[in-house]
């Protein structure tokens, strides 16, 4: 698989594989490109694939972290590729993280210019909560959402010199275990501590399987965008001109589904396709409709 220079001089990986029209498929936040494999290998002889690990995670986690924040440098990384790969259309298939990264290249870049077709997968085009928008990250538990966010961040920059978790002194380890499994629990709608958090927080060798990502840097950069993005790319994204769907989980307690609805109801040439038994992972939640949708999607972009 080939790695891809950016404009930084750090090496990208970039899974590719099929044939036919270019598809760009732009993951969530802790997936890795090989992830989608079962969704879109099937549909490999007519679309040609290309899934770019993230900074910080598969083939790119040797990737020094940039000055940028998150979001602006994966839209940075994305356009670097695409001018490198010389497309002149292509379709884009963004979930989550990648799906503002997508959005992002919207207000900042032309990417609506150079879609064919574009798929949005359970994300708000607007991550902070104000009086003008509800339906952003965790809705009204934000407050309490950044409140943990905070401690996070405070406790990796008070530790900063530890890359690794192992390498963090026994107490600060603990604490940051700790404040980890009150996350996954604010965004889970299941309170039951999961087993793998029970033991890992008893066993050291468990506990980083329970962090999305190793470099405790990279999780450190990761937070502090969530923790301070501000964007808001409502009318960007009511700008598409190309046929667009949204792939919508019902009961998504990161993103509220209305707030979603109301977005893809503001495109014109849009349609959604709801996945009424999941929350933001219907890729786990409903595989086989995801990947039937996904194949419905890609035909039609033929």
């Amino acid at each position: 698989m080939p790695h891809y220079r950016m404009p930084d001089g750090e090496q990208l990986f970039v899974r590719e594989f099929g044939q036919g029209k270019p598809v760009l498929v732009l993951s969530g936040l802790g997936m890795q490109s090989w992830q989608w494999l079962p969704f879109l290998y099937p549909q490999a002889r007519n679309n040609k694939f290309i899934i770019p690990d993230w900074r910080g995670f598969g083939g790119s986690h040797h990737c020094a972290i940039p000055e940028l924040d998150a979001i602006s440098s994966h839209w940075r990384d994305i356009n670097s590729l695409t001018e490198q790969l010389q497309f002149d259309k292509f379709s884009v298939i963004a979930y989550s993280m990648g799906a503002t990264t997508a959005m992002h290249g919207m207000q900042y870049g032309h990417l609506n210019e150079q879609l064919n077709r574009y798929l949005h997968i359970d994300q708000t085009p607007k991550i902070s909560v104000d009086a003008t928008w509800q339906y952003g990250l965790l809705s009204r538990q934000q407050p309490e959402f950044k409140k943990l966010l905070t401690e996070i961040s405070d406790l990796l920059a008070f530790n900063a010199p530890a890359r690794l978790l192992s390498e963090l002194n026994p107490a600060a380890r603990q604490h940051l275990l700790e404040l980890w499994l009150v996350f996954i629990q604010l965004q889970s709608s299941n309170k039951v501590t999961p087993l793998l958090f029970q033991l890992a927080l008893k066993q050291a060798k468990l506990q980083p399987l329970i962090l999305p990502i190793q470099r405790l840097d990279y999780l450190a950069w990761y937070v502090n965008n969530y923790l301070h993005h501000n964007e808001d790319y409502r009318h960007a994204i009511t700008q598409l001109s190309c046929p667009s769907t949204f792939f919508i989980g019902e009961k998504s307690r990161l993103y509220p589904s209305t707030g979603q609805k109301i977005i893809a109801n503001s495109v014109k040439n849009s349609k959604q396709v709801i996945f009424k038994k999941s929350g933001h992972t219907p890729l786990i939640s409903e595989p086989i409709k995801f990947a039937h949708e996904i194949a419905q999607f890609l035909k039609n972009s033929a």
